[in-house]
């Protein structure tokens, strides 16, 4: 009668160490459900949403590309309100309102891509409502798209979609302009003869910056040294066909990404390999951005490509297991 706790208790030890064997909770993917679409655009209307950043209430702030606008939408899906227009420009068909950064005083960061001298780079939105201004200058024949803050150094980096590099600049305490310099310029951020649209989303995660490359597919990490240059290039993921922007969902570096022309949400782990979490049947049209906060996802879609039925939407979906 006396064995019978003895075997129970070696059981319980080898349950304990299967799990162990199998690796922490952590390595399991983190999974997205419960998909719905909280607010529709209107196309005509150049209500095209590009990028994204996030209140702290959870509702989110997107760049409407063709409107040339930042609008805000609450998480229940109510707006959207107008925050701030950009200046109309020379040639207004090709001037584009691509990524935003939110800094934790409510200031917004914004880049406008519009081919011109006087308008060019990366503006900013003041949360007293004054007018958009720009702040750091980047060359006419530059393409600012990705844009992300790192606060701690007070230093902007946007991904150049045409150059294929990215471009750094210190955030300026008044109102004066500052130039962008190059921080990085390597073949892995550049397009291709086929697909004119290199380096596009960017994000800073865990000591580096990472960029998307949508013409090779690919998801780059460059290491910031500890003098603030960049480190070498590595791939972190390839055949992420059509990339744009993405997000780091909390578990380490796992990622996941927007698939614009496939209409698609795809989760990007350490490793590389990846999946399709969410879809066009899920309400996806042409997804461009990614953002992430607590045990939500939230995805816009610009439906640049669809030429039946465009819906430019935001969608929301639940992620499990997230650790913020």
């Amino acid at each position: 009668m006396r064995r019978v706790p003895r075997l129970a208790a070696v059981a319980a030890a080898t349950a304990a160490l299967t799990v162990l064997a199998a690796g922490p909770a952590s390595a399991v993917d983190p999974t997205v459900t419960d998909p719905r679409i909280v607010a529709h655009f209107d196309f005509a209307a150049g209500e095209t949403p590009e990028n994204i950043a996030l209140a702290p209430d959870g509702s989110a702030y997107l760049t409407f590309a063709y409107a040339h606008k930042v609008v805000r939408v609450g998480k229940d899906g109510s707006g959207p309100t107008d925050v701030a227009t950009f200046p109309t420009v020379v040639d207004p068909p090709a001037a584009l309102v691509t990524g935003i950064a939110r800094a934790h005083d409510g200031t917004l960061y914004v880049n406008y891509a519009t081919g011109t001298a006087d308008e060019n780079g990366i503006w900013r939105i003041r949360p007293d409502g004054s007018a958009p201004q720009r702040i750091v200058k980047v060359p006419m024949s530059g393409f600012p798209n990705g844009l992300a803050l790192d606060e701690k150094c007070n230093t902007l980096y946007a991904a150049d979609s045409a150059r294929g590099r990215v471009w750094s600049a210190p955030v300026p305490a008044g109102d004066e302009e500052v130039a962008a310099t190059v921080w990085a310029d390597d073949a892995a951020l550049r397009p291709t003869e086929k697909l004119p649209f290199g380096a596009n989303g960017l994000k800073i995660h865990d000591g580096a910056v990472w960029v998307s490359n949508t013409a090779h597919g690919t998801l780059l990490r460059i290491p910031i040294g500890k003098d603030g240059t960049a480190g070498p290039i590595r791939t972190r993921a390839t055949g992420l066909t059509g990339i744009d922007d993405f997000a780091f969902t909390g578990h380490g570096d796992t990622v996941l990404a927007a698939l614009i022309q496939a209409d698609k949400l795809e989760l990007v782990r350490p490793d590389g390999t990846h999946k399709t979490v969410l879809t066009g049947t899920d309400g996806l049209d042409g997804p461009t951005s990614v953002a992430v906060r607590a045990k939500t996802v939230y995805v816009p879609s610009a439906a640049y490509f669809d030429t039946v039925n465009p819906d430019p939407n935001l969608l929301l979906a639940r992620i499990s297991r997230n650790k913020l």
